[in-house]
């Protein structure tokens, strides 16, 4: 059972520092970072930076996307990111770190209607994001 909790710890982890959205409109307010860490063992922390992220209800692209990098990452621990409107979960994503720490997300934030052919946002308005990362602890006492 505390494998499976390790696991599970470890699977919804990973965070970074930037989190921007395409097109301009849409974007995420980096001045209110909120970053905590929390230890998971004596070698690594989780980091979770949260950020608000705002979509426009009249978005013309209809992609998005959250990327980020840091020079402190644990090798093979992916960064998850977490959409949340109101207070829901409404989307997640898991996505690898590259050689040089950094990390994208791409994700529609409008469609389109096969049948209609009608446009639909998928995003809009305010959102929380949050970004979990695995990272090595600097400070022995942790």
């Amino acid at each position: 059972m505390n494998t499976k909790l390790n696991l599970l710890v470890m699977a919804s982890i990973m965070t970074v520092f930037a989190v921007m959205a395409i097109p301009n409109d849409v974007m995420a307010e980096t001045d209110q970072n909120k970053i905590n860490v929390r230890p998971i063992n004596d070698k690594m922390s989780l980091e979770i930076t949260t950020v608000t992220m705002t979509v426009p209800e009249n978005n013309e692209l209809p992609w998005g996307k959250v990327w980020g990098t840091s020079s402190e990452v644990v090798e093979r621990y992916p960064v998850i990111i977490q959409f949340y409107k109101e207070n829901e979960a409404i989307h997640v994503a898991q996505v690898d770190t590259k050689g040089d720490g950094s990390y994208e997300y791409k994700f529609r934030a409008r469609t389109v209607d096969n049948n209609t052919g009608e446009s639909k946002d998928i995003f809009y308005g305010d959102y929380t994001v949050k970004i979990f990362k695995v990272i090595p602890n600097t400070n022995p006492t942790v």
